[in-house]
């Protein structure tokens, strides 16, 4: 999504919030939450005038730890690099789930600190250099020059310019083809391949032992990101998600859920779309989101809000663009 755009929803939703007179409550620095023995989940999030971060997943293995997603900014890498310091453990792998920057930029950090980690993905991050994000970078100027962009916002954007002009960093060592279990510090993971879904590549993750399932982009809360998606593709892979034997799924955004919860995501992801693609007015489609995932939004008064924001521009999105975004088909991945 571009800079303006992300501004804009997360003002309206804060001034929104403070015409109700609710306070808005500065985020607290993010810190590991145990999702099952031996599974631990460092939470992105939505800082106001910031970019986000994507969640990020540890799992300990008998040499070291892997991770999966290293987030966008500082405080969120420093925080997997302090929960490998806490268990004196080296990072021995990452696995990307996807491209986007909330979810890779702290690979060169990590990199610094283990380097002999190895980093698997899927080869998407070579079409979205020279795509996607080559055309941010283009943008960039414009944004910093732009007396109405806050000032965190500006920091953002000036660390997603150095991300991206040292892409080459963040280019796997190991690129995903196919699905398929792979030992990483000496803990058996399924790496799934998902292509053409919320990008070209992405990759989800399953872990028997615990019945974690990792979906990064795949599922996101407020919302599904569909700024680099095929529709039709990221339903295809939704539907392999729900029929793995998962008991816990944790998203790319948002907290994480049970199996029931995931299937409440996925029914409302249908309708979004089937709507999207309909006929039906830009509003009902976006309310219609927001009504059908209340149950998973908790108790922050800004996710609803952010929930119908978010929806009604992707919709207007997928109108202007038969239904998927521009770069649905821009971006080659590896047979």
């Amino acid at each position: 999504m571009e800079y303006r755009k992300w501004i804009g929803l997360v003002a309206a939703t804060l001034a929104a919030v403070a015409t109700a007179g609710t306070d808005v409550v500065p985020a607290p620095a993010p810190t590991p939450q145990e999702v099952e023995p031996g599974v631990w989940m460092i939470p992105g999030g939505m800082r106001p005038n910031r970019q986000p971060d994507g969640n990020s997943v540890i799992f300990d293995a008998p040499s070291g730890l892997v991770v999966v997603d290293t987030g966008r900014h500082a405080w969120h890498h420093e925080a997997i690099l302090e929960l490998a310091k806490s268990h004196k453990k080296d990072v021995v792998a990452v696995v990307n789930t996807h491209w986007h920057l909330d979810h890779v930029s702290g690979n060169p950090a990590l990199r610094a600190a283990f380097p002999e980690l190895l980093v698997y993905a899927s080869n998407a991050i070579d079409g979205a250099l020279s795509g996607f994000l080559a055309k941010s970078a283009g943008n960039a100027a414009t944004y910093l020059d732009d007396p109405e962009i806050a000032e965190e916002m500006r920091d953002d954007i000036r660390g997603d310019l150095a991300t991206i002009r040292n892409g080459a960093a963040l280019r796997p060592d190991v690129v995903v083809t196919a699905s398929g279990s792979t030992t990483l510090g000496g803990r058996v993971l399924r790496i799934n391949l998902a292509p053409d879904a919320a990008t070209s590549g992405d990759v989800w993750l399953y872990d028997e032992r615990t019945r974690v399932a990792v979906l990064g982009d795949l599922v996101t809360l407020p919302a599904p990101f569909l700024d680099t998606a095929c529709p039709d593709g990221w339903r295809v892979a939704l539907g392999q998600v729900a029929e793995t034997d998962f008991q816990v799924a944790i998203p790319g955004h948002g907290p994480a859920m049970s199996r029931a919860q995931f299937l409440t995501y996925l029914d409302a992801f249908d309708a979004f779309i089937a709507c999207s693609n309909s006929v039906r007015p830009q509003d009902a489609c976006a309310s219609g989101w927001a009504e059908s995932v209340q149950p998973l939004l908790g108790n922050d008064p800004l996710e609803r809000q952010r929930a119908q924001g978010f929806a009604a521009y992707y919709v207007e999105m997928l109108r202007a663009h038969d239904g998927r975004s521009e770069y649905c088909e821009s971006l080659p991945v590896a047979p």
